[in-house]
């Protein structure tokens, strides 16, 4: 019965219907809660799956305590050198990453890392995803030539691993690429964005949402190098595979939405823009919730076009929800917040309300100053 609930979990996941599938996942960790007692590793496996659910949802705080719970189980299980161990750890990693506890997060990593690398060795893929992740990590305060090496380490795993044109591979380009198109190197990025494209294409066939991520990821590169022709039938192609496989409704389709919405929003094609907006905002708010930290960025999107508009009466409740958003999920002093605090004071000096805007400033340079 377990089983069927866990496999009923991850379908609803596959939907992007978390609510239900939260229900599942508290229900099979019940179970064996239940039957194994509150220390066995399939609790400790079932906390896992839960906070990566909550990790979607942008509840972090709540997944890195379970991450926790699930991580002090594995060591008291199977000792501190365990693949389990590397694996919470890894996960652990990951939510202090979306947290921006960048410290904690290479602690949690590089511990993972020395773990898989001793006990499956230097080659194996558990090592490449981890090398992955680090390196993502590393990207994020643009340590590039760090980012670089292990990304590049971990496609020569993958590589070796399943060969060449496998679609773990394919990730390991895209990656890579990105982190290119980070720097500039845009030759260097497509060249490795269509190798990936090719690998899927021919693994999965051209209407798998697999190919959908390669056809987002180059539509980002022409993007930005302004070949927005180019970009548009990208994300048109890859909406139309997503909408296909995934539903309309998929949060997946909600983030391709956005992605057009910001090409025409860039080329001043403002009413197709706030229309792909705002369906994009309906996805996220009946997917994930009305509080979840995608609905902020869609909220802000949406605002900034008004306010480019002129239309600051529908900007500012946009712009406040977006604030109260991001204020609950990451607390009141993260760059996030920031941001949409300098958004909303720009938006008050537009229409001259200048006392309301001093203060959101002034806490929006104090939270810069506290993150150099």
């Amino acid at each position: 019965m377990a089983q069927d609930l866990s496999n009923l979990a991850v379908f609803y996941v596959e939907l992007g219907q978390y609510g239900k599938a939260e229900l599942f996942c508290k229900r099979v960790l019940e179970i064996y809660e239940k039957t194994f007692g509150s220390d066995h590793s399939k609790v400790a496996r079932c906390l896992n799956n839960l906070a990566e659910l909550y990790g979607e949802q942008g509840r972090y705080s709540e997944a890195e305590s379970l991450h926790k719970r699930a991580l002090k189980i594995a060591e008291t299980t199977f000792g501190p050198d365990h693949p389990d161990v590397a694996n919470t750890l890894n996960n652990l990693g990951g939510v202090c990453y979306q947290q921006r506890q960048y410290g904690e997060a290479e602690s949690y990593l590089r511990r993972a890392l020395e773990i898989q690398e001793k006990t499956l060795g230097p080659d194996h893929p558990d090592v490449g995803l981890i090398l992955n992740n680090l390196a993502m990590l590393y990207k994020t305060p643009k340590q590039y030539a760090q980012a670089e090496l292990l990304y590049q380490r971990a496609i020569v795993i993958s590589e070796k691993a399943f060969g060449p044109d496998h679609p773990g591979v394919a990730l390991c380009l895209n990656n890579l690429a990105e982190l290119y198109g980070e720097q500039g190197r845009y030759s260097e990025a497509e060249s490795l964005h269509k190798r990936a494209l090719k690998i899927v294409e021919t693994t999965f066939g051209p209407d798998h949402p697999n190919v959908a991520d390669s056809l987002t990821n180059l539509g980002g590169l022409c993007y930005q190098q302004r070949q927005y022709c180019e970009a548009e039938s990208l994300l048109r192609r890859a909406l139309e595979i997503r909408e296909k496989t995934l539903g309309f409704d998929h949060p997946d389709v909600g983030v391709i939405l956005g992605n057009l919405a910001i090409l025409y929003k860039t080329q001043k094609q403002y009413t197709p823009a706030e229309s792909l907006f705002r369906r994009a905002l309906e996805i996220d708010e009946k997917q994930v919730g009305p509080n979840h930290p995608d609905v902020a960025v869609k909220l802000s999107s949406l605002a900034d076009l008004h306010r480019i508009q002129g239309q600051y009466d529908l900007a500012e409740p946009l712009f406040l929800r977006a604030l109260a958003i991001r204020e609950k999920a990451f607390g009141p002093d993260h760059p996030k917040v920031g941001k949409t605090l300098k958004d909303l004071a720009a938006l008050y000096r537009e229409i001259g309300r200048e006392k309301e805007a001093e203060p959101l400033e002034a806490r929006a340079a104090a939270i810069r100053a506290m993150k150099r």
